[in-house]
């Protein structure tokens, strides 16, 4: 892959960019939608606390098959792809997706830049 440029793997300021997209994107669905509220205490949330994680997850994995990426991935200009550069399928996008919200591999990135997460689906995050 190019050093730079276009088909270079996407940096980690994109990456995070792109995350916070997603996530906000996911809060604003799970208040609208799902009766999540920020400001409750974790006694009085019960199960919506974790509404906007489950969002963030379903975000996930229809976008990347479908699109080729998350929202916030596509709004900053990269997209997922294999790296022998056949289509990503399903299963790719539920595991990276488990591995993401785990948040350890995700941080854990190698020489070439790619997280963990990326790495055991055998994606890559490159810019389009």
């Amino acid at each position: 892959m190019p050093r730079t440029g276009t088909s270079s793997i996407a940096r980690p300021g994109r990456r995070i960019g792109a995350l916070l997209i997603d996530y906000l994107a996911a809060t604003i669905i799970a208040t609208g939608f799902l009766g999540y509220d920020q400001f409750a205490l974790p006694s009085e949330a019960g199960l919506t606390m974790f509404a906007p994680m489950a969002v963030f997850a379903v975000l996930q994995i229809l976008f990347i098959p479908t699109a080729g990426g998350s929202p916030g991935h596509r709004i900053l200009g990269m997209r997922l792809v294999r790296l022998d550069g056949g289509w990503v399928g399903l299963w790719r996008p539920i595991v990276r997706t488990l591995l993401l919200v785990i948040v350890i591999p995700a941080v854990v990135f190698d020489a070439d830049q790619r997280g963990l997460h990326d790495k055991a689906t055998g994606l890559v995050l490159i810019r389009a």
